[in-house]
């Protein structure tokens, strides 16, 4: 089986402070924490760390979660079954060494400063003879599928279900692709405000050392090739005249285009909010609003940051007022695996299920109230059928007074490629090299 190795420009710098913090961020994932936040926590614990350790402590731990499938399997056959051990410790373990081996083409040499004995992690009972061998016996040969979906499932580490689901969006032969690129780890890219527009952010980001290009179908995307983190403290950062943001995420928000007045009913932490002021420009408003204090406190704090006067975070959204609603509603997040692949373990069919629920009734409550002419933006970071086109066609079914107008009519022929022959905006990471979204706007008719 082929393994795809981690670039070294990607890897960072191993040590077993480094490790320790993967290791211990990777158990607390296991009982269940967010990634992200469990990453959180244990580099905070180790504030001594340099920059490439922590660059190699982030990417290890999203590896160990990226990899699980894989990494138990190649243990199981090597004769060190995931349910040999009763510790969670001893099961880590086990998967860091084989991922250091598989993925990173490290010897016994190597991996050995980082988990020998004290070790990084207490308590364990796995001895360092047993590690040993794991990092250094031949490998057996894994059994090849009859399947084509079960055996990029099984190279990809999927969980056979949530493989069968992205593979029947896809033509034949798209679902290898398409899952290797959910693995990946994520780029960083850029939407340029105006002013002073992308081109000039290119020519100051060029000036500075920092790889980048344009993204050819949105047309304030930004993507850095740089893989290291200097671009966070380059002047246009700094200054907020560039905001981080998936290419998707910043067509879902010209979807709602135009329109002075836009309620992002799903704010959140305020992204897509931020480039909705952006777009109504000081003559327009903006009304904010989630579901989550929490995460409206956070948009709140960055409008403040960027200093913009026309979002407001009102009680009630007056969805009654607005041109556009946009819905980015809570989902499976399949097309963010890159980000949080500790979710392809913690999804399920049952979730998807209830999360379709909840996205039915945001639907209904915006439509309504939505006057005529007003459009409901329905978006989701899911490559889910049932959260994406069978959602939408539900809607329309249940709402005749709703139309369909095909996202190209406001994006654009620049945004062709990821515009569907249905109307639907659908980013597919293997194809576009970033996150997967997917949206549509649905449009009240007038009388």
């Amino acid at each position: 089986m082929r393994i795809d190795l981690v670039r070294d420009d990607v890897l960072g710098r191993p040590s077993k402070k480094a490790a320790a913090v993967a290791l211990k961020a990777h158990l607390k994932v296991q009982g269940g924490a967010p990634l992200r936040a469990a990453l959180s926590e244990e580099l905070r614990r180790q504030p001594s760390l340099g920059g490439q350790e922590r660059r190699f402590a982030a990417l290890a731990t999203r590896e160990l979660s990226r990899h699980q499938r894989l990494l138990d399997l190649v243990a199981r056959q090597l004769g060190h079954p995931p349910g040999q051990w009763a510790l969670a410790e001893d099961r880590i373990l086990v998967r860091y060494v084989l991922w250091r081996r598989l993925f990173t083409a490290a010897d016994w040499s190597a991996i050995a400063p980082e988990v020998r004995l004290p070790g990084p992690l207490r308590p364990r009972s796995v001895l360092d003879p047993v590690l040993e061998g794991i990092a250094s016996a031949p490998l057996p040969e894994i059994e090849a599928s009859s399947s084509e979906v079960e055996a990029a499932a099984i190279r990809h580490s999927f969980p056979g279900w949530l493989a069968e689901a992205i593979a029947a969006q896809l033509p034949s032969g798209e679902v290898d692709l398409a899952l290797a690129a959910l693995n990946r780890e994520p780029g960083v890219f850029l939407r340029a405000r105006e002013p002073p527009g992308r081109n000039a952010l290119l020519a100051e980001l060029g000036s500075a050392g920092i790889g980048c290009e344009p993204v050819a179908w949105a047309r304030a995307a930004i993507r850095i090739l740089d893989p290291g983190m200097r671009v966070f403290d380059t002047p246009p950062l700094r200054s907020h005249r560039a905001q981080v943001q998936e290419p998707g995420s910043q067509l879902i928000a010209a979807l709602c285009a135009p329109a002075l007045r836009v309620a992002d009913v799903c704010a959140g932490a305020g992204g897509k909010t931020l480039a909705l002021a952006d777009q109504v420009t000081a003559r327009g408003q903006v009304f904010a609003g989630d579901r989550s204090r929490h995460r409206l406190e956070e948009a709140r704090r960055r409008v403040r940051e960027y200093g913009l006067s026309n979002v407001t975070f009102p009680q009630s959204l007056p969805l009654d007022t607005c041109d556009a609603v946009l819905i980015d509603a809570p989902c499976s997040g399949t097309g963010s695996l890159g980000r949080e692949p500790d979710m392809k373990w913690k999804l399920t069919p049952q979730r998807v299920a209830e999360l379709v629920a909840t996205q039915r009734e945001l639907l209904d409550e915006a439509a309504a109230r939505v006057r005529p002419g007003a459009a409901i933006v329905y978006a989701t970071c899911s490559l889910l059928r049932e959260e994406n086109w069978a959602q939408v066609e539900a809607f329309l079914a249940r709402h005749p007074d709703f139309a369909l107008q095909p996202a190209g009519e406001v994006l654009g022929e620049a945004s062709a490629a990821v515009v569907s022959a249905a109307g639907f905006l659908e980013v597919w990471p293997h194809r576009t090299g970033t996150a997967g979204f997917f949206a549509a706007r649905l449009v009240r008719r007038q009388g």
